[in-house]
């Protein structure tokens, strides 16, 4: 699969020198599922799964407890959840999504940002059905047979298992996050490396230097926006 999943958020994490940036949208992230449902993490699986998240980025505990107490509080403040999607040098693909309280500046940011940056934006479902949305777990200290036998003897399914570098990392379907997660920990496993949902390429591609450093560029952008949560895209970046 080619993705390389912890020099990925190394790379996020190391854009801002304070990570304040990554902690914001954590935050904002964090406060809307909250409050759609239970601020327990416990009662509220999609809260469960962001603040499993949180956790590999070392997102502060203060950060985190706060979001919590606003949606607990009963705040005002909305969100709008947004999905574009788009293309990027040579045909690349990208999805972008986002939370926004104001739905007409990031309409106009995103499509700034693909439009400066040789991009386009594309209509709804013109990117999405080549990606798979994937759970992603990732451990150290085991190897992959090791974890498939946990998951077996589990009886929890996953799409592949594979060694990363240093790590193990388990693709699944997002319905088994949380019997992956708990099957590893009742094996002892406390620390993940990565703990993400996310958009998989279906088929990643390669791009010319001279178009990789575009694209990039491009992603930057993209993922300096704001009200942008997550960006997802079909290019091998390579290490």
């Amino acid at each position: 699969m080619g993705r390389k999943w912890n020099n990925i958020k190394e790379k996020k994490a190391s854009k801002d020198a304070n990570t304040s940036r990554i902690y914001a949208k954590f935050g904002r992230e964090i406060y809307v599922v909250a409050k759609q449902g239970e601020p327990n993490p416990e009662a509220n699986q999609a809260l469960k799964v962001v603040l499993e998240r949180a956790k590999t980025y070392n997102v502060p505990r203060a950060i985190i407890d706060r979001a919590i107490e606003k949606a607990k509080g009963g705040s005002e403040e909305t969100y709008d959840e947004l999905r574009y999607e788009g293309f990027g040098p040579n045909g690349s693909m990208i999805i972008v999504d986002a939370l926004t309280n104001n739905v007409n500046r990031t309409a106009s940011d995103v499509r700034a940002a693909f439009g400066k940056n040789g991009g386009n934006m594309g209509v709804s479902g013109s990117v999405a059905y080549m990606f798979d949305a994937t759970a992603v777990i990732g451990i150290e200290g085991k190897s992959a047979d090791e974890v498939l036998e946990i998951l077996m003897e589990a009886d929890v399914d996953a799409r592949d298992i594979l060694e990363e570098e240093d790590s193990v990392i388990v693709y699944s379907e997002p319905d088994q996050f949380h019997a992956v997660q708990a099957a590893l920990k009742d094996a002892g496993i406390t620390e993940f490396t990565v703990a993400e949902l996310t958009m998989l390429a279906q088929n990643d591609v390669e791009l010319t230097q001279d178009s990789q450093a575009q694209f990039e560029k491009l992603i930057d952008a993209l993922e300096d926006l704001d009200d942008v949560q997550q960006v997802y895209h079909n290019v091998d970046l390579g290490e």
